[in-house]
């Protein structure tokens, strides 16, 4: 029996009922799903490994009203949702796929929980981002993926992406919430001190032994369990081997043509295509049409894998389907900060979760704040774009002093006991030994900093940030400390040195995408399906319109739709589903 990654020869003409073009968690929900319902699937992957930007996420679904949640007693109506998205998306609420994924996300997390190796626990306390709009919830609207026991894919570990080394250190996945605090309170707190000592050791073991960590977490848990099940279901992966063509019949999209390490291979497929590569975070001149503050395409840093370069955008165009341009926001925008990489180009590490502790600000050249730091990733950005003047360079500065860097660290500079004095050589982390000289290493105002953090420590001390209120949401306290005081997010800057961190535009997914309908089908340019072909994740428009509701909103649509696409593809009826 060949192996689950074994290549295809070139110049084979292969069949199957339905091929999938990326292997990130939508794409693999659809694959499992439709070889659960009886279909012979094909995933095709570009990159040598599988996962895509799913493998370096949180691994969190925005799924409301799903099974954990309805079993913890978090109980709601699905019009407190609908309220809550109307409030986000305003005119450009589109009911029939709002409904649709409503509906058919709780399905989605059932079938998984019932029917895979894909287990979840219950986001029981993670809010939704915008706390101040009319319908948020402080919890209940979202799942994550269990750890995974990574030893139980055996050789096929092989094809899972490790998790991102910038945020990982020393190839270490660190789960959000419990773990993540134990990491940040190892030296403050005796009991996170044990659980971090036994953690690392784990980890150091399973490196000698495996080669990598074993104790996967987050999305690397999500990608690690959903393969798992493809392999049980005995789905063929074929990694390194991009898709370049779609085959057309007189009628509908009726196979690939795959680029493979031998050569071209010609994959017939009875039941269709479906879409599924990551979207355009690497396409330059993409990324110039569709973001505004990238004129040329270069003006922006992507997070996501370098391979997501808008393959499947570029195939389903060729089929005559259609991207939108038409969204608030072309993408998911994320702080970054360009990390000096001297055998190649500069890594780019996504600032998720530091801006929201205590002690950290974020100022532009004239030394001012201009945001909620502790607002989501893509707020912040949003931001710094509207306030930026034009001709001005888009530019921040995430700025701390001694304290809080050595507890949590600032970017990819590890908190104690890793060394500052790397990323100092290296121009990535700036100092100063006063608020003024690090000003001028930084090239900020310094009377403009200075009077920033005197304002801030002020807030700090009163408790309430009378300027931007960072603070004020259920989201803002619970990315923050919980133990400090007076408040989660409020702390003072007064122990030098001082510390900054350039941040620019970057991003975690887009937004743009394929236009659909409520089953996935890709849409001409009279928003007629093109039979044959689907899209899901990145390459089919997001559902929110360029808005950004909630963490999760992008893997828990994407992980619906591949559901959906899977069920149209077989011919099952959704409320048939086994």
């Amino acid at each position: 029996m060949k192996s689950a990654s074994d290549p295809a020869q070139a110049g084979d003409t292969l069949q199957c009922d339905l091929v999938i073009v990326g292997s990130g968690a939508s794409g693999l929900s659809a694959a499992v799903v439709a070889a659960r319902l009886g279909l012979d699937v094909v995933v095709a992957e570009k990159e040598p490994v599988i996962g895509g930007t799913s493998a370096w996420s949180g691994g969190w679904l925005w799924i409301p009203r799903n099974p954990l949640a309805l079993a913890a007693g978090q109980v709601e109506s699905l019009d407190e949702v609908r309220t809550y998205l109307r409030a986000e998306l305003g005119n450009s609420y589109d009911e029939q796929i709002i409904e649709t994924f409503l509906a058919q996300g709780p399905r989605m997390v059932a079938f998984f929980e019932r029917e895979t190796e894909v287990k979840f626990f219950n986001g029981a306390t993670l809010p939704d981002f915008h706390g101040n709009l009319p319908g948020a919830a402080s919890g209940g609207r979202a799942v994550c993926a269990q750890p995974f026991d990574g030893r139980r894919l055996g050789k096929d570990i092989a094809l899972l992406r490790p998790p991102l080394d910038l945020v990982s250190p020393l190839g270490m996945g660190i789960a959000s919430g419990a773990d993540m605090g134990h990491f940040f309170n190892m030296f403050q707190r005796w009991p996170s001190f044990l659980h971090v000592t036994r953690r690392v050791g784990r980890h150091l073991m399973d490196r000698v032994r495996h080669g990598r960590g074993m104790h996967l977490v987050n999305g690397n848990a999500l990608v690690a369990r959903l393969l798992k099940s493809a392999l049980d279901l005995k789905i063929r992966i074929m990694p390194a081997s991009p898709v370049v063509e779609l085959l057309r019949g007189q009628t509908r999209v009726e196979g690939v043509v795959i680029a493979g390490p031998g050569g071209r291979t010609r994959l017939l497929a009875r039941r269709g295509v479906i879409l599924a590569a990551g979207g355009f975070p690497h396409d330059v001149l993409r990324r110039a049409r569709l973001f505004a503050h990238a004129p040329t395409g270069a003006e922006h840093w992507s997070a996501a894998p370098r391979g997501n370069t808008g393959d499947g955008l570029r195939l389903g165009e060729s089929a005559g389907g259609v991207v939108r341009d038409d969204l608030s926001a072309g993408g998911g925008w994320v702080p970054v900060s360009l990390v000096p990489n001297p055998g190649g180009a500069d890594g780019h590490f996504p600032h998720l979760v530091e801006r929201a502790k205590p002690g950290l600000i974020i100022v532009r050249a004239d030394g001012r704040r201009f945001c909620n730091e502790a607002n989501s990733y893509h707020d912040v950005i949003s931001a710094l774009i509207e306030m930026t003047p034009p001709g001005e360079p888009l530019e921040a500065w995430l700025v701390c002093d001694h304290r809080f860097i050595r507890r949590y660290g600032l970017g990819r500079v590890r908190p104690r006991p890793f060394l500052l004095g790397p990323w100092l050589r290296n121009g990535y982390l700036k100092q100063g030994r006063s608020l003024e000289a690090l000003a001028q290493a930084c090239g900020i105002s310094p009377q403009g900093l200075r009077d920033t953090v005197e304002r801030f420590n002020g807030f700090a001390r009163q408790g309430q940030d009378a300027d931007f209120g960072r603070g004020e949401t259920a989201f803002n306290r619970a990315m923050g400390e919980p133990a400090h005081q007076p408040h989660p997010n409020l702390g003072e800057l007064v122990k030098g040195p001082y510390y900054a961190v350039r941040i620019v535009p970057g991003s975690l997914s887009t937004f743009a995408g394929l236009r659909t309908d409520d089953r996935a089908r890709v849409l001409d340019g009279e928003r007629q399906p093109v039979p044959g072909l689907y899209a899901v994740g990145n390459d089919m428009s997001s559902i929110a319109n360029g808005r950004y509701p909630a963490g999760g909103f992008t893997l828990g649509p994407g992980m619906t739709f591949g559901y959906i696409a899977a069920h149209d593809a077989a011919g099952v009826p959704l409320e048939d589903a086994p």
